[in-house]
């Protein structure tokens, strides 16, 4: 019996999933020339750690989890970095002459032959551990800590500038002469690295690098939120904008003006886009960094935390051969990722899909994506114009920015085309008056308009360190109104086990090692979703009436994104605290 075949043996013994489940999932990874594990692990099927401890019983190994250990970098240095990388390997513990390693992949045997080749080397007995990937990325992230490698590129460029410069010579030099050498120094090259992999690998979608009165600071946007990852002296901050200037090909004497520009960067396997933003401060230059991995497929609607009405809605509409849909809301809610996910469940070999986007986030296989390049006057509106001759089937605009847009997009939706788009409005409703303020007329946008998705995206609960919590009076008093005015139907159908809500188990993360303490874990999209059926359309083509909301609820059982969110509350999918937070924003 194969390895495989044992696994998937004593997965059906486990009962962690049904068997019909396993045969389907052993089917797909036979197709796909790729393991059981790797597919349960990448859907989200089963607990890294609950695998890898199934994994360890085939291969005849001890099991470790790595996730809550604190290990010395005395230890992990017996490994080098490279082999550790290389192999995705750890040293973990060291006992006299023993020492116990870590693997992620029992079947790599060079990977042991490199451990048995130091350990005959430095006389060392070796015992072997299985570790999951989480485990390893946990102890290798200690390895090279961000502030430890930044702390060592400074300390090498001091000594540098020590050995090379005398306090005479950076006077005859003066500044610019000092920066132009500080750019092309390995230091500052290397701290820019060091930055920008650190994001990549823990996940932020934004760098932020700014400049204060003494010191330069480094954030990044994690799940939503800005977190200080580093603090550097002052005085290398320009060097760090500098060089990030060099790599995006941006003009190194402008620093009145703003500049924006792009990198690409191979890191690992992928390869990473960053869209560059450089802002003038006072006396100063900021630096954002927005991170686009166009490698990572974009999530599918379920996935997102579309259900019940509001998926089907959308579901129903996108058969449909023409008309619009819309997302919206604010920069950084999710509204190209739901598109995206759209325009997947759209990708079929009889259509042609065209899309028009302002970077480009997501590589779709089969479908026709462009940049638009302002600069050259590639708009959105000149690109639609183009488009149109291109014989499409399915239209993404980036986003509608302006009247001639708007026009371009509506009229587009007329003539046999489905539109989809975003629109910046706190919520769905706001797209009406939006469009109708572009002077599009309301005849038109009666015709075509076929629904507007509305959402914020509120952190999950992470699932490690999930724990019971009680919940203030006011903010229940607060939950009963609007679940008072959540239709009885949705309420059944997405919250299937509430009854009361004082007899609720409420969640929150209590923090671990594997959410960085924060008590969150990933994103979940907060939604409403707005039909625009007969009667709505009737209202929007009406100049004399003004679309309310009443309008709307006497319509459709329409919830709103507070209410989409206190129902993801009660199934203990987020917090409370978390949905006032977004809804607020």
């Amino acid at each position: 019996m194969g390895k495989q075949e044992e696994l998937l043996k004593l997965l059906k013994e486990s009962k962690k999933l049904s068997e019909s489940s396993l045969l389907e999932i052993k089917g797909r990874a036979d197709v796909a020339g790729k393991k059981i594990e790797d597919i349960l692990i990448g859907e989200n099927l089963i607990d890294p750690e609950e695998i890898t401890q199934i994994k360890a019983k085939v291969y005849g190994l001890p099991y470790q989890n790595l996730l809550d250990k604190e290990v010395s970098n005395e230890v992990i240095n017996i490994i080098s970095f490279e082999a550790a990388e290389n192999y995705k390997i750890v040293c973990f513990d060291k006992s006299g002459n023993k020492i116990k390693v870590g693997l992620t992949d029992p079947e790599n045997f060079k990977a042991m032959e490199a451990v048995n080749f130091l350990a005959k080397e430095e006389k060392l007995g070796v015992e072997y551990y299985l570790i999951s990937r989480l485990s390893f990325d946990k102890i290798f992230k200690q390895s090279k800590n961000l502030k430890s490698e930044i702390g060592k590129a400074l300390e090498t460029r001091a000594e540098k500038e020590k050995e090379e410069m005398s306090e005479k010579k950076k006077e005859e030099k003066g500044e610019k002469g000092e920066l132009g050498e500080i750019i092309k120094s390995a230091p500052v090259a290397q701290i820019v690295s060091v930055i920008i992999r650190h994001a990549v690998e823990g996940g932020a979608s934004d760098i932020h690098i700014e400049p204060a009165q003494k010191e330069s600071r480094v954030r990044y946007r994690i799940d939503g939120i800005l977190h200080t990852s580093l603090v550097l002296p002052k005085d290398i901050h320009s060097a760090i904008v500098a060089r990030i200037k060099v790599l995006a090909n941006l003009k190194l004497d402008e620093t009145r003006l703003p500049q924006d520009g792009r990198i690409r960067i191979e890191i690992g396997e992928k390869k990473i886009d960053f869209r560059v933003s450089v802002m003038p401060l006072l006396g100063e230059e900021k630096v954002m960094m927005r991170v686009l991995d166009t490698t990572r497929g974009a999530p599918t609607l379920e996935e997102l935390g579309f259900d019940g009405r509001a998926l089907r809605i959308i579901k129903e509409n996108i058969k449909k051969t023409n008309g619009m849909l819309l997302v919206t809301g604010p920069t950084g809610s999710g509204k190209s990722t739901t598109l995206f996910s759209i325009l997947n469940m759209l990708n079929k070999e009889g259509v042609n899909i065209c899309t028009l986007e302002d970077p480009i986030e997501y590589f779709i296989k089969g479908v026709n994506q462009s940049q638009t390049r302002p600069e050259i006057g590639f708009t959105f509106a000149n690109g639609l114009r183009s488009m149109l001759r291109q014989d499409p089937n399915i239209i993404m605009v980036g986003e509608i920015r302006d009247n001639e847009t708007a026009e371009l997009a509506i009229h587009a939706s007329l003539t046999g085309h489905l539109v989809l788009s975003t629109l910046h409005t706190n919520d769905a409703m706001g797209a009406v008056p939006r469009l109708l303020s572009m002077k599009v007329e309301p005849f038109l946008l009666g015709s075509t308009l076929d629904v507007i998705i509305a959402q914020r995206l509120a952190r999950k609960i992470c699932s490690h360190c999930k724990k019971e919590e009680k919940l203030p009076e006011g903010i229940l008093a607060d939950m009963e109104e609007e679940i008072k005015n959540i239709p009885a139907s949705i309420m059944k159908e997405s919250a299937k086990n509430f009854t009361d809500l004082r007899k609720t188990v409420f969640f929150k993360g209590s923090g671990c090692a594997r959410c960085g303490n924060s008590g969150y874990g990933g994103r979940i999209a907060i939604v409403e979703v707005f039909d625009i059926d007969d009667k709505i359309k009737d209202i929007i083509m009406d100049k004399n009436k003004n679309l309310r909301f009443k309008d709307i609820k006497e319509n459709q059982d329409f919830i709103s994104m507070k209410q989409n969110g206190i129902i993801k509350v009660l199934r203990g999918e987020t917090t409370m605290e978390e949905i006032l937070r977004v809804i607020k924003s």
